[in-house]
């Protein structure tokens, strides 16, 4: 297993758009992936489990992924979190 703990830094947080985003990415691989915060873990492929999170700004999450392509999913999920999803920029 793969898991790496990153903050969410953008504005607005993991709202409809940047979970859009991530479900899109994680989609993409054949791992299973989780993203946690606090004590919820929830399935890092399905938009509206990202979005019960209510993951704000500041909120550190736990992306997790197990499989054949965990690393690679990991890395691709920290990236656009650590890239504010796109939306600062």
């Amino acid at each position: 297993m793969e898991e790496r703990t990153v903050t969410i830094q953008n504005k607005t947080g993991l709202h409809m758009r940047p979970a859009g985003e991530m479900v899109r990415i994680a989609s993409g691989f054949h791992a299973d992936i989780s993203i946690v915060k606090d004590d919820l873990s929830v399935n890092g492929k399905s938009i509206i489990a990202l979005i019960t999170l209510a993951a704000e700004s500041g909120s550190s999450i736990t992306i997790r992924a197990e499989g054949e392509d965990a690393t690679e999913a990991v890395d691709a999920l920290v990236n656009i979190v650590e890239r504010n999803f796109g939306e600062d920029e």
